[in-house]
């Protein structure tokens, strides 16, 4: 799926296929601010123990504010039997940048 590599761009982000588990591992609060719908929140400090509410069969890009967390995520998604990982680059930062109904923060 992420034949380009595991940054995606927003727009990237944007256009993936219904297909792709969005993962956002941004913490409750921040979530309440903010959010890409259609995003499933899992705190970075939980997905050791909610794992399993992911299917390791379908891809998964993960996001945070920046992009550091979700890089944390996908290697520990890595050693957990997943495959198909990427990131949003800049995090939802940079998508709010292009979708202005995402408040930033």
């Amino acid at each position: 799926m992420f034949e380009n590599g595991i940054h995606l761009s927003a727009e990237a982000f944007r256009d993936l296929p219904e297909t792709v588990q969005r993962l956002d591992v941004r913490e409750r609060w921040e979530y309440d601010l903010a959010h890409i719908p259609g995003a499933l929140l899992i705190p970075l400090g939980e997905l050791a123990d909610r794992v399993s509410e992911l299917d390791p069969s379908r891809p998964v890009a993960a996001y945070c504010h920046h992009g550091t967390r979700s890089l944390y995520a996908l290697r520990f998604l890595q050693g957990a039997g997943f495959a198909d990982l990427a990131h949003l680059a800049g995090g939802i930062d940079a998508y709010c940048r292009l979708d202005p109904s995402v408040p930033r923060y």
